[in-house]
């Protein structure tokens, strides 16, 4: 049975423009770059220029009085009526500039200079292949391995799936002894090891191309032949069964040391291999702590004069009598597109303000870190919220502005991730960052006998003979977070 009432309930949406904020406040400064030229190319009342009305100096100063319209609320008229005023004032409040500058001509070499991107794995290898003299079968299905290759440069996907492939995409009916014969092919080029279908293989590829002495045919042995015992670490196995010495065995695992297990890796995979810094941050000599935001890429942006001049035309067209319903329509649009205009420039205003705000409140928390020049002992306990309290901003607007951002100093370069860390007690009851608790683990570790390695328990004791209050299983988190092996693993003859 159907029924018919009324309710009332309180929602919370967000608007077009906190949407389009949103999405700009958490991209970097080389997507932000593009989104600009994506707009400027869709929106023709978006355009380049610049205007010194409201500098983001005074935006931090006033906030949002900066870019308030002066005009007396009470007699503003109604928001459907379309009012010459509204778009032609002397002094638009939307028409400021959006980027700061904060480098002269002699201080470009502050920032890192973009490098220009190499090629991707997939065409170095297609540049090689053509070296060979293959018929044109062949050719076809070394095309394919390549294009079936992983980021590491291993052939995960089992050779009869390949089969099923080339028969329904490229309409190829061939062999396995013929994939075979064509995977042979693509495991004779550089970088050694690439095609390769697991680790064992891939080692083996790279050590048979090695100058053959006894160190190399120890080491190809141990992988072919015992190759669980060698990832195990069981040394005194592989030296009773292998008839070595340990010097022999030594010299064989330090040939293996040397192999790379991720041969893609030598090769970027098309992404750029350098970070563009969102953030300059230097330290004077009188230890103040100066920040600059990188817009040097970002063009200064305003509502387009002749779009304005257009309006003005046809608003009085329609006063006048003389406008048709074509004329409504062309208002209506450029009102719309002016609009979209002025939000776009007030988010990368806000965009820039909330950036600054938060880098000023990080290095204020973290400043011992960077009168230390590095130091992570320096560090101190600080998580989201911290910030978004001192800001004044929800603690989602921080995490936006902390993702894939990175701030340059004169001793490195570090993301924003980097600084938000965890506390841990100390018996005299001071708060630490857990990141000193893992430099001083990595210490451990780094200065153990590699014979006879620190197990997580023993680590767990130095740690807390030193103050720190942590248990072992927590040693284990903070070990696999540093990517360090288990003991046992860790051992070297």
């Amino acid at each position: 049975m159907l029924k018919q009432g009324l309710s009332q309930r309180l929602v919370q949406k967000l608007s077009p423009q906190q949407i389009q904020f949103i999405k700009l406040l958490q991209v970097t400064s080389i997507e932000m770059e593009m989104r600009i030229q994506e707009e400027m190319e869709e929106n023709p009342a978006l355009e380049e220029g610049k205007d010194d009305h409201v500098s983001i100096e005074e935006y931090l100063e006033k906030g949002d009085e900066a870019v308030k319209p002066e005009t007396d609320g009470e007699n503003q008229p109604p928001e459907e009526d379309l009012q010459l005023e509204d778009y032609l004032q002397e002094d638009e409040p939307y028409d400021f500039r959006t980027r700061q500058q904060t480098y002269s001509s002699d201080e470009e070499d502050k920032w890192e200079t973009p490098i220009v991107q190499l090629n991707s794995l997939t065409d170095y290898l297609y540049e090689q292949v053509g070296m060979f003299s293959l018929d044109e079968l062949t050719a076809k299905i070394c095309i394919h391995l390549i294009g079936s290759l992983d980021e590491n440069g291993y052939l995960t996907r089992p050779l009869p799936a390949l089969q099923d492939d080339l028969a329904f995409r490229n309409n190829l009916e061939v062999s396995i002894e013929q994939l075979e014969n064509a995977l042979q092919y693509i495991q004779k080029l550089d970088p050694p090891g690439v095609g390769a279908r697991d680790l064992k293989e891939c080692l083996l590829l790279q050590l048979k191309r090695l100058s053959i002495n006894p160190a190399v045919k120890h080491a190809i042995r141990i992988i072919q032949d015992y190759f669980e015992e060698f990832t195990r670490k069981h040394f005194d196995k592989l030296s009773q069964r292998l008839h070595l010495g340990e010097e022999q065995l030594k010299e064989a695992f330090l040939v293996i040391s040397k192999l790379n297990p991720k041969p893609g890796d030598t090769q970027t995979t098309g992404k750029s291999a350098y970070i563009i810094p969102d953030f300059m941050l230097t330290v004077t000599e009188d230890e103040h702590i100066e920040i600059d935001l990188n817009t040097r890429n970002t063009p200064d942006l305003k509502v387009s004069p002749t779009y304005r001049n257009i309006l003005k035309e046809f608003i009085v067209k329609q006063k006048s009598k003389t406008g048709s319903k074509d004329v409504k329509e062309a208002i209506q649009f450029m009102k719309a597109k002016i609009d979209s205009a002025q939000w776009f420039i007030d988010a990368v205003q806000q965009r820039q303000v909330t950036l600054l705000k938060t880098m000023h409140c990080i290095a204020e928390k973290q400043k011992q870190f960077f009168f230390s020049e590095g130091d992570e002992k320096q560090l101190k306990p600080m998580i989201l919220k911290d910030v978004a309290d001192v800001i004044q901003m929800d603690i989602s607007t921080v995490s936006r502005v902390a993702n894939s951002k990175y701030v340059q100093t004169n001793f490195g370069i570090y993301p924003l991730k980097f600084f938000f860390s965890e506390g841990i007690s100390t018996d005299s009851g001071e708060e630490v960052s857990n990141r000193e608790v893992k430099k001083i683990l990595a210490e451990l570790i780094e200065a153990e006998d590699k014979k006879s390695p620190l197990s997580d328990d023993r680590l767990s004791e130095i740690l807390n003979e030193k103050g720190y209050n942590i248990a072992r299983r927590t040693v284990a988190k903070y070990r696999e977070q540093l990517h360090l092996p288990v003991a046992r693993l860790r051992k070297t003859l």
